[in-house]
């Protein structure tokens, strides 16, 4: 699965967790694995100029999505017989994300893994117009989130574990043998 991380935001933020977040929920979808994903992180005026141009809404917004390929009976993306698909486009936008991370008293990555979730789903049909979409849209977006952070910090410990394992053992190699007398 091919996932392309852009920053133009001037935003310090971790690409590689965004990368993750996005092949993760992919992945849980059953998405084709040839598919394509672009994920473009832009400053507060470039997603207010998207936004009006392509919502006819004012300001910016936090997450906008554009699939490349519609979705339809005959050929989606989660079908593994379909060949190469390129999903579409998600732009971020980490300075309008951060306000919203403050409100609900959590980090501006954990509101990028959520935005870049939302994203995803919106390229895959899923839509949050009426209340029943949004119960649905928002259930999943928020289950499949919440493994995504299990594994996620499962996978951090064993990082960590395996640093500090090498750093005992370098140590222990660097160490001279015992005197033999």
């Amino acid at each position: 699965m091919g996932i392309e991380i852009c920053n133009e935001s001037g935003v310090a933020v971790d690409e590689a967790a965004i990368a993750s977040v996005a092949r993760y929920a992919l992945d849980a979808m059953r998405v084709n694995p040839l598919a394509e994903l672009s994920v473009l992180l832009v400053e507060l005026d470039v997603m207010a100029e998207l936004h009006q141009r392509w919502m006819d809404l004012p300001g910016p917004t936090d997450v906008m999505s554009f699939p490349m390929d519609e979705l339809d009976a005959t050929r989606r993306p989660d079908s593994l017989d379909d060949p190469e698909s390129i999903l579409g486009d998600i732009v971020l936008c980490p300075e309008f994300a951060r306000k919203q991370a403050e409100a609900a008293r959590h980090t501006l990555d954990d509101e990028l893994h959520l935005l870049t979730v939302h994203g995803v789903l919106h390229l895959l049909g899923y839509d949050h117009a009426e209340p029943d979409q949004e119960r649905e849209m928002f259930g999943l977006q928020n289950e499949l989130l919440a493994h995504w952070r299990e594994e996620h910090a499962a996978a951090q410990a064993r990082e960590r574990r395996h640093r500090a394992d090498s750093a005992v053992l370098r140590t222990a190699s660097l160490e001279p043998p015992p005197d033999p007398q």
